[in-house]
């Protein structure tokens, strides 16, 4: 765009410190006119769906993007003349194509968009890609490796590495998104030999299958002979990967999804979990949760198990307050929270969030239900805000509603201890030295041994059980 009165907004950094975002819907289209504050599009970034809305009045010019597209923050997704004059529209691109070259990009300075995003000039480069290293000694082998496989024996010295090959000029090289580089490579496939059936002569994940099931099986005649140099007891290599793709459904991963797994891969390997039970005889709790449907302080709201669960939590943190911490790395620091934030698990359509309720410990039991209820709902119709998942001292897991018994919850990163929730059975139970029907169930705490360790995480489950099981004790121990 050249005309002046062209405005280009950029993608915001609607989270803390988020790199992209997928651009899920647009609302308005090129010769549109919006005003200051009106919701353009909608975009899923790592941690929620997100609304955005535009900054300044004016007519719509062009949409850089077509909706399913991955955006890095800062960059440009749709231009607006403020001066409304008529102008030739733009469409959206039908896919965005990988450019030919990767220059080093110059840091682009992040324009403010709306109050809480959280959008920083930032003066992060990108690095440029690294060329890959001339691997032709590893090439050499492998095929040498195939040759033994298909019968030559090692019978004459191998001949001199050829010389390695000029490098392809920058506008030759293949079009294929980062992904499909990587399955290209993981299956051995050259991108150079693959015909690309993508839009703008991009390579597809299709492609690259296709180019695997109609390689020839023999390994040409220059690479028998380097087969010479190879030693008769070579163990064959693994079977390459196969795929089925008329039986198989391929989902990216992505948004929420991506997210979720990185953290849960980076907790599991960061901090050491320690995971212990008890099961619980909960029929009094059970019976209170009747009781307080019918009480009048819980009118309009939702009263169920969880509720109490979550109150004998923030009584137990009250009672053993070095548990709500976190383990801060890089200044060798336990730092304990005299806050409790409190995560609830939340199975969504786009995949785990864990939204919190902000200074839980504070509310009246009254309040940290209708907080519940907000929390649940705001989750089920994927209108969680980013900040509602941050800054979490301690989680709660659910998986009872699934009719499980209990398991070994995950923390949350940056969280100290998730407590899990099994479902609640009707059980045989000895109470009061006879055998009845009782309402139980199990709970689970993960704990992150490097400042929790063994008795400070078995205090915090008995205090939980014993509230769930007398919760008379909700009064006598607050």
């Amino acid at each position: 765009m050249t005309n002046a009165s062209v405005r280009e907004f950029k993608m915001p950094d609607v989270g803390e410190g988020l790199t992209e975002a997928e651009i899920l819907k647009w609302y308005v289209q090129p010769g549109d006119t919006v005003t200051d504050g009106q919701v353009v599009c909608e975009v899923e970034t790592a941690k929620a769906a997100v609304e955005l809305p535009i900054p300044y009045d004016g007519v719509v010019r062009a949409l850089h993007f077509p909706e399913g597209t991955t955006v890095d923050v800062g960059t440009s997704i749709i231009a607006v003349d403020v001066a409304g004059g008529a102008a030739p529209v733009e469409e959206a691109p039908a896919a965005p194509a990988e450019p030919a070259a990767e220059p080093e990009e110059k840091p682009a300075a992040r324009q403010p968009v709306l109050v809480g995003y959280g959008v920083a000039t930032s003066s992060t480069r990108r690095r440029p890609r690294k060329q890959a290293p001339d691997d032709t000694a590893g090439r050499q082998a492998a095929v040498a490796v195939q040759a033994e496989l298909n019968g030559h024996g090692a019978t004459a010295a191998a001949p001199a590495a050829p010389a390695a090959a000029p490098a392809a000029a920058p506008q030759d090289r293949p079009l294929a998104k980062p992904p499909v580089r990587k399955l290209a490579k993981d299956l051995g496939v050259d991108l150079a030999t693959v015909t690309p059936t993508g839009p703008d002569g991009v390579i597809t994940r299709e492609d690259v299958h296709a180019a695997v099931t109609t390689a020839p099986a023999q390994a040409p005649a220059e690479a028998q002979e380097q087969a010479a140099a190879v030693p008769a007891a070579v163990p064959a290599p693994s079977a390459p990967v196969s795929y089925d793709t008329a039986r198989e459904t391929r989902v990216p991963v992505k948004g929420v999804r991506k997210a979720t797994a990185a953290a849960m891969v980076g907790s599991a390997f960061t901090a050491p979990h320690v995971t212990e039970f008890v099961t619980v005889d909960v029929t009094r709790t059970m019976k209170l949760v009747e009781e307080l449907k019918q009480d009048k302080e819980f009118a309009g709201l939702r009263v169920n198990p969880l509720l109490l669960i979550a109150k004998a939590l923030l009584v137990a943190i009250r009672r053993n307050p070095d548990v709500n911490a976190s383990w801060d790395e890089a200044a060798q620091e336990i730092v304990v929270k005299h806050y409790v934030n409190l995560g609830i698990a939340a199975a969504t359509p786009r995949g785990l969030i864990v939204p919190n309720i902000k200074d839980a410990h504070a509310k009246t039991l009254p309040q940290l239900a209708e907080s519940l209820g907000e929390l649940v709902s705001t989750a089920r119709e994927g209108r969680t805000s980013p900040s509602a998942m941050q800054a979490g001292t301690v989680t709660i897991t659910n998986v009872g509603v699934f009719g499980v018994d209990t398991g070994t919850p995950i923390l949350n990163p940056g969280e100290s201890a998730i407590l899990a929730v099994g479902a609640i059975k009707l059980q045989p139970w000895v109470h009061k030295g006879k055998v009845k029907p009782r309402q139980v169930t199990t709970l689970a705490l993960s704990f992150d041994h490097r400042l929790v360790d063994g008795e400070l995480g078995s205090k915090v489950l008995a205090d939980v059980a014993a509230i769930l099981e007398n919760p008379k004790r909700l009064i006598t121990w607050a």
